[in-house]
């Protein structure tokens, strides 16, 4: 809360997030949401309808809110993990609204707007740092014509969220909130990097996407100690102004190819 700027909003803007929720809201947004209350953390015992209380309820109040608070994002799937993640930590409706504003207004901004810029960046963004710091991985990419959106896309909407252990994927959102969004960059070369002779050993497109799936299992994820020093070494420097670079072209890129 104190790091992402979102208790100082939340100090800022005393009953907003209560104004929000009596508001008149769009009956598609209402509709998207109710639709993906029951898709979200079902074997968590929080979001089962016998629970007391049922985070559900909750989760259907933040989500609400957003899409009124921000209505060019409305909402999108992925954003429901999102916020009932929060609500797991924090079991706090109005705190986790304000960390979900903070991650998705200021943190990543354009992953979850309807055009979803951001997210497809950086994924393009990650398959250039994969070029230079793992090239064998890459070229078994291209050999088998494997697009980044179809291996990655999961991590990067999901932050993480349903496809590490949650103890890892916790420490991975301490740096996340602490850090900035450089640290989704550290993770995913950290898996591909660590996975690289598996993943060189590919022969289809299937091979690469199963083994893409596995190596989000097991002890090297799981140590989540270990796997946190891992990030910060595997991977090597990744510096701010590489980042920036490759994120401008690889969104003029994409802006191109989207306008042919």
């Amino acid at each position: 809360m104190a790091t992402s700027g979102a208790q100082d909003q939340l100090e800022k803007n005393a009953g907003y997030y209560q104004s929000l929720l009596v508001a008149q809201h769009d009956p598609k947004l209402v509709e998207s949401i109710s639709t993906d209350l029951n898709r979200t953390f079902p074997d968590n015992v929080q979001f089962q309808k016998t629970s007391n209380p049922c985070l559900q309820k909750a989760l259907c109040n933040v989500l609400r809110a957003y899409g009124h608070h921000n209505p060019t994002v409305g909402y999108c799937q992925g954003m429901n993990f999102i916020a009932g993640f929060l609500l797991i930590i924090t079991k706090d409706e109005e705190k986790s609204f304000w960390l979900m504003d903070a991650l998705l207004g200021k943190i990543l901004p354009d992953y979850y707007s309807p055009a979803m810029l951001g997210l497809k960046t950086d994924q393009e963004v990650l398959g250039e740092l994969v070029k230079v710091k793992s090239p064998r991985v890459w070229k078994t990419m291209m050999d088998h014509n494997v697009m980044w959106t179809l291996v990655v896309s999961r991590w990067f909407i999901c932050l993480y969220i349903d496809i590490l252990p949650v103890e890892t994927v916790l420490r991975i959102w301490d740096c996340l909130f602490y850090e900035g969004s450089k640290i989704l960059y550290r993770v995913a070369l950290t898996l591909i990097h660590h996975h690289r002779v598996l993943i060189q050993q590919a022969q289809s497109l299937q091979d690469v996407c199963q083994v893409f799936k596995q190596i989000t299992h097991g002890p090297f994820v799981e140590e989540c100690h270990t796997f946190m020093q891992k990030i910060f070494t595997e991977p090597g420097s990744i510096s701010i102004a590489t980042l920036t670079k490759l994120r401008a072209a690889c969104r003029a890129r994409i802006i191109a190819q989207e306008a042919n």
